[in-house]
């Protein structure tokens, strides 16, 4: 028995006993759809071109910036889409229901969308309001309408935030550790540093989503991030970002206006990166590096200590030989994926075999410092036992070299940082090279 079609008459949905082929859904493109704003994607598809064409237009404003956002090139194919609206709408493609989109701004980008979907078109609220001039029998009309703006979830800004890559700014906490200077005062200002470069990075790394989101929704797994999926409105994003800056800010305070300065410094390398450096073939993994050692050098400054040389280049080789098995690993599973060579970055697939080198050279340089450190005279004043030292380099060693065999065989998915934090194999040698330096000491 055929089911009776629904329509809307002051917000009361009514059954309606109008046949298959003559009803029509009617989707609101925003709130319904959509999840997310058309204004802000149309801004964010490519933001420094679209700002460019704003300088260079001659008509300052808001409705020069608009028209400039209404031609902006959208990637209608990975747009975050509302799952269960677009099914109910495929459904009623199936049943020979007609579909239309309703929109009140960005008439080309709504008319695109349909195009894409294969819907029959785009009507305005007014039209819809008004009745009379609608390409289809209002009578006949299913509508689904802008839902109330739903807050994210918790879990969905914990994700945004990137909470569990807070593990990487624990760095601020070695320079103490290694200087055996290890008391409360030490501890809490060390706590304040760890709190400010939590919150910058949390801001950075939403800034960098937002102008990554073309790219991430072409990737295998950065599809599912928070704003890229439409799971985080790009609007709460954008307030958010100068909030936690601002909590970075008073933490950094708190501390010293010196230690402030080197967060600034993180900061600013942290949005050339995401802007610009990023997409320059070893720029980007130097800069990495960079900052990763920033965190080390800040520490060094929140709890005034005097920062060695040999931690400071130990670091950098470090750094430089994670940053480019990261690069490895990406490369690698968009092999294995069948995908093409990135976009935004400047890197080939066919590039894996001399980044994979130079990351194994890297991490051999790294030992090379490290056993140099161990032989110097700066180790007499800190270790009562500096021969135990001798026994981290094996431990560096399979430490290293098991990073590199896991990010060959496609295992490691995650930032190298990060999969020591999941990897059990990983986490007893980090804990093994702690207990030998608390022997030595």
């Amino acid at each position: 028995m055929e089911q009776p079609a629904w329509h809307y008459d002051s917000g009361v949905p009514t059954p309606s006993a109008v046949p298959a082929a003559a009803r029509t859904l009617v989707i609101d493109l925003e709130g319904a759809l959509l999840r997310s704003e058309l204004l802000l994607e149309a801004l964010f598809s490519s933001p420094g071109r679209l700002l460019a064409r704003f300088g260079a237009g001659g008509r300052p404003g808001m409705a020069a910036l608009t028209d400039i956002l209404a031609q902006a090139e959208l990637d209608y194919a990975h747009l975050p889409y509302d799952a269960d609206v677009l099914n109910q709408a495929l459904a009623a493609r199936a049943r020979g229901e007609a579909i239309y989109l309703v929109a009140g701004r960005f008439a080309h980008h709504a008319a695109g969308i349909a195009a894409h979907l294969g819907f029959d078109g785009v009507v305005a609220p007014a039209d819809l309001a008004a009745g009379d001039r609608l390409p289809f029998d209002r009578a006949s009309m299913e509508r689904i309408e802008t839902r109330g703006s739903s807050r994210a979830s918790l879990k969905t800004w914990a994700q945004a935030l990137r909470v569990y890559q807070y593990a990487k700014n624990t760095l601020v906490f070695v320079p103490a550790i290694t200087a055996h200077q290890m008391n409360l005062a030490t501890l809490g200002y060390a706590l304040l540093a760890f709190l400010a470069f939590s919150a910058c990075a949390s801001g950075a790394y939403l800034m960098n989503d937002l102008l990554d989101l073309a790219a991430d929704r072409q990737h295998p797994t950065k599809g599912h991030r928070a704003l890229a999926a439409g799971r985080l409105p790009m609007s709460s994003a954008l307030l958010a970002i100068p909030a936690l800056w601002l909590l970075a800010v008073a933490a950094s305070l708190c501390i010293s206006p010196l230690f402030l300065g080197v967060l600034g410094g993180y900061l600013a390398t942290t949005i050339a990166y995401s802007l610009a450096l990023k997409r320059k073939m070893l720029v980007d993994v130097v800069t990495l590096a960079g900052l990763y050692t920033l965190r080390i050098i800040a520490g060094a400054v929140g709890v005034g200590v005097v920062l060695s040389e040999w931690l400071l280049i130990f670091s950098l080789f470090v750094f430089t030989s994670l940053a480019l098995i990261k690069r490895f690993s990406e490369l690698s599973m968009r092999e294995s994926a069948g995908l093409a060579d990135p976009s935004n970055r400047d890197y080939r697939i066919t590039d894996l075999h001399i980044i994979g080198a130079m990351a194994a050279a890297s991490a051999m340089n790294a030992v090379t410092v490290f056993s140099l450190y161990v032989s110097s005279s700066a180790v007499t004043p800190l270790y009562s036992r500096p021969w135990m030292l001798w026994l981290l380099n094996p431990l560096l060693l399979y430490w290293f070299g098991r990073a590199l065999m896991m990010a060959h065989r496609r295992e490691m998915p995650d930032d190298p940082i990060l999969y020591t934090f999941r990897d059990g194999a990983s986490r007893a040698t980090v804990a093994a090279m702690i207990c030998i330096m608390l022997a030595a000491i």
